[in-house]
């Protein structure tokens, strides 16, 4: 192989915010892999200690998965709700590159904050009012301080995390509920916003979303490993529907190849999947496989038919 191919995002810088875990961690990973510069944000650290989200992984440990994958990664304990941290950042990637090209809007984890099946009145109003916080203004204060550093060079690229697709969010999400709803649909309205802004400076948006992941707190959730993960699907009181799920890598892989397309325009205001980004540039996940997530959730688990991978794959 070329050296092109080996590392197609050679010369580029990358900022992936929320990048603790999860989706985060395995983007910055992969772009590192790809050949980029990545600066990889979190806000549990080794130092500082844990989030509110009370979680053992931190910031540092992206840093040395990167450093492990063959990439160039910068792993730093940044606040994204305080913009003073944020100019600082960027001032840092100014100083240091002139340069960015990536920026991966990622923070959430607000999920914790809800209350699935209240009502808005019934549900925790200072809880709910965070998770808007965390989902909602976090991203707009990166974009408002990272944006314009991102258009001094043409073909800039944002990525919007999000969950599910623009036709999936088009109903109310009611199980999920009133706060988890507003920040999906908000992060898609950021998303057409930011293309439409990002435009006329060849720059593009485009919102991914991951299938059901099987992100380090959803595996300790139902007591399986990575490397055991499908015993969740066949306990008494597993769930079987778990079968379509999809390692945080594979998510990590759709972005890569975002990055590295010279065409990513074609997306732009767009919402993606992982497993729709995967029939397009061929990627799998970890198992080889290509988990088409979303399609099987409308077709399956919402009809309440049996659970099963087959054909989704």
């Amino acid at each position: 192989m070329t050296e092109e191919a080996d590392a197609p995002l050679r010369g580029k810088v990358a900022l992936v915010t929320g990048a603790t875990r999860g989706a985060g961690r395995a983007i910055a990973v992969e772009l590192g892999r790809a050949g980029a510069t990545v600066y990889a944000t979190g806000r549990s650290s080794r130092e500082h200690g844990r989030s509110e989200v009370d979680r053992p992984e931190t910031i540092e440990e992206t840093g040395e998965l990167i450093a492990a994958a063959g990439g160039d990664g910068v792993a730093l304990r940044v606040d994204h709700l305080e913009a003073d941290q944020v100019r600082g950042l960027a001032e840092r990637i100014d100083h240091d590159h002139g340069r960015l090209d990536v920026l991966v809007n990622d923070i959430f984890d607000g999920g914790r904050y809800g209350e699935f099946g209240k009502t808005l009145w019934e549900h925790d109003l200072s809880g709910g009012l965070r998770m808007l916080r965390l989902g909602i203004d976090t991203h707009a204060i990166t974009s408002h301080v990272m944006l314009p550093l991102l258009i001094r060079h043409p073909r800039g690229l944002v990525i919007e995390m999000t969950d599910g697709t623009a036709e999936y969010n088009a109903s109310y999400r009611y199980r999920e509920g009133f706060y988890y709803d507003l920040v999906k649909a908000a992060v898609q309205r950021m998303t057409l916003a930011q293309a439409h802004e990002l435009g006329p400076h060849q720059g593009s948006v485009v919102a991914v979303t991951p299938g059901w992941m099987r992100s380090e707190d959803m595996l300790d959730f139902y007591g399986v490993t990575e490397e055991n993960w499908r015993d969740a699907t066949t306990r008494d009181s597993g769930v079987p529907h778990f079968c379509i799920s999809e390692s945080p890598t594979y998510t990590g892989r759709a972005v890569a190849a975002l990055a590295a397309d010279p065409q990513a325009a074609r997306w732009s205001g767009q919402v993606v999947s992982s497993g729709q980004l995967a029939q397009v540039y061929g990627f799998t996940d970890t198992d080889g496989t290509q988990p088409d997530c979303w399609r099987y959730v409308v077709e399956v688990q919402d009809r309440d038919l049996p659970a099963s991978d087959l054909g989704y794959r």
